[in-house]
């Protein structure tokens, strides 16, 4: 025979109060209704069987046509190179804000990924009343990690008031601890929970001490201006802080920003003038080795250049696409933005090289045998933790063409590419869907 524990049922909020309402959430809806710092006019919808939906359509047509309106805006938004970090900087606080809810392009840099710094020192120094994302995150964290010790602490405690009283009585001892043991002590572990997560319960069960009060026959009278000097000198000072934040752009996207959309001109920290787009090509395409190298030895498969055509893929069909070195990934697909939804696909870009050039000569072969050689073991580690994450993992394969010769027009004498868009038409992206299998969920 078992130990039976009363089960104890989450206390109700009739008896503790109403649970204290949530800190409205932003809305992400309009805040991010922009998918890219660009603006598009599309036409209305067309009704065939409508005559005023096709002169609807006929005038929108020929008003934008006449009077085409602008999809930029009238100002580039600047950025800064950094040298020291690989990366472009934004220091302009409306230009990273416009930049991170229209389209999520870069990271704080005090921040893990919004840069919302600012806003959580006014918490911190109690200017502003509230949570930031982080903090939310870090309590829900924090009752969880305490809920389960909890949890433990009661089924271990009922396990040795089992033991000790089989101990004391062999008749009852049946060598096994009964499943209502471990059902109880859920419910007791729910009902802990519960009252952890609601604030208004346990001040409900904390009897309160009786507050002392000064009592007095007739009320004191004291002049208001002694009371408005008083209250003038409790008050703190208003403090002015500066926002120490800036945004944080990779290479890719600094690059999508100039050559894709032109809505972003890169500067240079010490002149301050803008800098061109084959200059700025050359720069990433510098940057992606260590230690930076010169132009001329760039080659065709460099890794900012198959980071980044895989980066414009994914971009060009709609995805937002986000750095994934948290889970050992090149790059992480999400549907809308990280404030939506977790990331769908983690991608890793891989070269190949199908080209007839690449297999030429007996040193090529080589080189490209050595390039293109993984393990499985490899292969199956980063699928398997992509399987923990509920992600799907996704091999984006660039064709490397052959290297430019000189007489193409699309480098100049020193090596440095001239123009971008013939440049990067030779590449392309195969993809190729990775699932782990395993037998409880494929057995068909």
């Amino acid at each position: 025979m078992g130990v039976a524990f009363e089960s104890q049922a989450p206390p109700s909020q009739s008896e503790n109060g109403p649970r204290p309402p949530r800190p409205p959430r932003p809305n992400y809806n309009k805040l991010h209704a922009q998918p890219l710092p660009v603006k598009a006019y599309p036409l209305p919808p067309l009704i065939p069987h409508n005559p005023l939906s096709i002169l609807h359509v006929a005038f929108i047509y020929l008003s934008h046509v006449i009077f085409p309106p602008s999809s930029h805006p009238q100002t580039l938004l600047s950025a800064y190179v950094s040298a020291d970090t690989r990366s472009f900087h934004v220091t302009d606080e409306k230009t990273a804000r416009i930049l991170w809810e229209q389209g999520f392009f870069g990271k704080g840099s005090l921040s893990r990924s919004e840069p919302a710094w600012l806003e959580r020192e006014k918490i911190r120094q109690g200017l502003v009343l509230g949570d930031t994302s982080e903090e939310i995150t870090r309590k829900r964290r924090e009752e969880r990690k305490q809920f389960k010790n909890e949890r433990a602490r009661l089924e271990r405690e009922a396990i040795e008031e089992k033991l000790a009283e089989e101990a004391t009585d062999p008749t009852k001892s049946n060598g096994h601890i009964e499943p209502s043991v471990v059902s109880n002590v859920a419910q007791i572990g729910s009902a802990e929970e519960t009252d952890s997560r609601n604030p208004a319960s346990i001040s409900a069960n904390v009897p309160l001490e009786p507050t002392s009060s000064l009592e007095t026959d007739e009320p004191i009278a004291v002049p208001s201006s002694e009371v408005a000097s008083d209250i003038s000198s409790l008050q703190p000072p208003q403090k002015i802080l500066i926002n120490q934040e800036h945004l944080q752009l990779t290479t890719e996207e600094a690059l999508f920003l100039v050559y894709a959309l032109g809505v972003l001109e890169i500067r240079d920290p010490i002149t301050s003038q803008p800098i061109s787009t084959s200059r700025l090509f050359s720069i990433c395409r510098s940057h992606s080795y260590f230690p930076p190298q010169p132009s001329p030895s760039h080659a065709p498969d460099d890794p900012f250049l198959l980071s980044y055509v895989a980066y414009h893929h994914f971009r060009s069909l709609g995805w937002v696409v986000r750095p994934g070195i948290k889970f050992g990934v090149d790059h992480l697909l999400y549907n809308r933005g990280p404030v939506f939804t977790h990331a769908e696909f983690a991608v890793i870009v891989l070269p190949a090289y199908t080209d007839a050039s690449w297999s030429s000569t007996v040193e090529l072969q080589a080189a490209v045998k050595k390039k293109t050689k993984k393990s499985w073991w490899w292969l199956h580690c980063v699928n398997r933790v992509q399987a923990q994450v509920k992600k799907t993992l996704l091999l984006a394969y660039v064709e490397v063409p052959p290297p430019v010769s000189g007489g193409e027009g699309i480098t100049n004498e020193a090596g440095d590419v001239m123009d971008v868009g013939r440049f990067l038409k030779r590449y392309k992206v195969r993809e190729l869907i990775l699932k782990r299998w395993t037998l409880n969920r494929n057995k068909e």
